[in-house]
């Protein structure tokens, strides 16, 4: 696709949704230091820099999972390595909010040249695990659902640490 083409249909409404939601996510974020970014200051353990990051994150393996199929999102069932998985919602020693709404950002702009060219009815088995429905599988138009639906219910997420921050609000 030449920069003077512009998507219509589908692909361009995936795309602006998923915009939408990423720029409410990030306006979260819009003027916190990283102290604030990394504090958590509801009943949640969550912070504002660690929603980020776990989005990206979240993302990139949505990505992968359409790139690659099943055994990118395959997880070791012996594992035990949650203190990973909980990292990833909050902003470690040495992370700033700048680096992590780079690399969010750097994410997104992967993701979004992706949309503009796959196949989107591309299918792969959705990996074992008890979070997962034995046997289905997923299109990556239904991926592409779900990035939209975890980037949403986390900028929500967000939305209520930084109105409890300092009453900033990214509606109303």
């Amino acid at each position: 696709m030449t920069t003077t083409e512009i998507l219509t249909g589908e692909r361009a409404d995936l795309l602006e949704t998923l915009r939408q939601h990423r720029w409410f996510l990030t306006f979260t974020a819009q003027g916190l230091t990283d102290e604030q970014a990394a504090s958590s200051p509801t009943a949640s353990a969550l912070c504002v820099g660690g929603l980020i990051k776990h989005v990206a994150t979240v993302e990139e393996s949505w990505v992968r999972f359409i790139e690659q199929g099943t055994s990118a999102m395959e997880v070791d069932p012996e594992s035990t390595d949650y203190e990973n998985h909980a990292a990833n919602f909050r902003m470690e020693p040495g992370e700033t909010l700048a680096s992590i709404i780079e690399r969010y950002n750097a994410v997104a702009a992967y993701t979004d040249k992706l949309v503009e060219t796959v196949d989107l009815d591309l299918s792969h088995a959705l990996p074992s695990a008890p979070w997962f429905p034995e046997g289905k599988t997923w299109s990556a138009r239904r991926v592409l659902v779900h990035i939209v639906a975890e980037t949403s219910q986390h900028a929500g997420h967000a939305d209520i640490i930084r109105e409890t921050i300092d009453g900033q609000k990214t509606m109303g």
